[in-house]
């Protein structure tokens, strides 16, 4: 397998990533709880990333939460000072994103710049595992690392 942009971006920062990979069916890729199966790993430590958009902003927002938990969107907008967010529909997303859903990863998004958001249940683990922009390959990184590298904000977005 060649190198993803989003491992070139941590390599260029310098940060150790592993990389995880899994089978899935192209026509029904798996949720987040099912990618975290695959690759032996607790849920809560698999993160997803959502695209959000809504009032106040001219560019998408992405929010990163654990497999195993639920986007607030009221909890979220507060988190980010707006009055609402909302989930951007599948085809939307991939337009935008230029990525698949099941595929969509923060890292392989970074040169769009788009604001990044990570939920805070992230700092219980030394390291989380991320979508690297492809289906099929989960990066696991440092949180700090994450953080640093994506300029992202932690925030509570997920249910409670």
């Amino acid at each position: 397998m060649s190198k993803l942009n989003s491992q070139r971006l941590l390599e260029r920062h310098q940060v150790a990533y592993t990389t995880h990979t899994y089978v899935y069916d192209p026509d029904d890729p798996p949720d987040a709880v099912e990618v975290a199966r695959r690759i032996d790993l607790p849920p809560g430590q698999v993160f997803k990333t959502l695209v959000l958009g809504g009032a106040g902003h001219g560019r998408p927002v992405l929010v990163m939460l654990p497999a195993d938990r639920q986007l607030d969107l009221k909890r979220c907008a507060a988190a980010l000072g707006q009055k609402r967010l909302e989930l951007l529909p599948r085809a939307e997303t991939e337009r935008l994103t230029g990525l698949k859903i099941g595929g969509i990863g923060a890292l392989a998004l970074a040169p769009k710049r788009w604001p990044c958001y990570l939920d805070r249940s992230a700092m219980a683990h030394e390291r989380i595992y991320v979508n690297a922009g492809q289906r099929g390959v989960m990066l696991g990184v440092a949180v700090a690392d994450l953080l640093r590298v994506l300029g992202a904000h932690l925030v509570d977005a997920a249910e409670q």
